[in-house]
């Protein structure tokens, strides 16, 4: 009998290894599995590179394994936060971690390549800037592109509304954002799911992640999960 659902989420992110790739869906905090993140904290892995869409808001989920000195190297879209400085620009400041910037239509891509199998792709966005330098370009019809390789994780850590024990996921409004590519593009995909329900009672077209990429699924109730 296939059942993915662990009992705690100590038990989800158990054997999660010392310099691991962590995608890490969300954008903003909506959709992020900051229950994961603070099992992750307690866990005690570290030289982590995160990628995320942003580098965490407040002092919560993401800023606080950043704060505890968790992770070296961060991939993301957005660095910055809203007003003040954020936990993460005082570590980038101080040297103490490090960044790359990625545009978050190619971060997308980059990710749901690994997830698909493809190892590299050409896209326009990005040159004649920075971000482009060092890179290979080339004309396609006419646009020149820059070479822009897959993106995959050691470990995915999503958040779904719903899962049912094979693994299957059901996300509600805007946390269906990188949570779906990420799942597809890890070497195992743990879940903090908000609800669990019985097998056979979600509908067919509302899963947006088969079980065939998850390998544990934690109850997280909604409450914790927006913590």
């Amino acid at each position: 009998m296939i059942d993915k659902i662990v009992s705690s989420v100590a038990d989800a992110v158990e054997g999660i290894a010392d310099g691991s790739v962590v995608l890490l869906g969300g954008f903003g905090a909506v959709g992020q599995a900051n229950g994961l993140l603070a099992g992750l904290l307690e866990q005690g892995a570290r030289d982590l590179t995160i990628v995320a869409n942003n580098a965490g808001t407040g002092e919560g989920g993401l800023a606080r394994l950043i704060g505890a000195g968790r992770v070296r190297r961060m991939v993301c879209s957005f660095p910055r936060g809203g007003a003040g400085v954020s936990v993460f620009e005082q570590f980038y400041k101080a040297g103490r971690i490090e960044l790359e910037i990625v545009p978050q239509g190619t971060l997308a891509e980059r990710i749901r390549a690994a997830g698909a199998g493809i190892p590299a792709f050409f896209t326009p966005t990005s040159v004649g800037t920075v971000i482009a330098e060092g890179k290979e370009h080339r004309e396609i019809n006419g646009r020149v592109a820059v070479l822009e390789y897959a993106l995959p994780g050691d470990v995915a850590l999503v958040e779904a509304w719903e899962a049912d024990r094979w693994g299957n996921l059901v996300y509600r409004a805007s946390a269906r954002n990188f949570n779906p590519l990420m799942a597809m593009a890890a070497k195992r995909t743990i879940v903090q799911a908000n609800h669990v329900r019985e097998l056979g009672t979600l509908s067919p077209e509302m899963i947006a992640t088969p079980g065939i990429f998850v390998d544990r699924v934690v109850h997280v109730a909604a409450t914790e999960a927006s913590s």
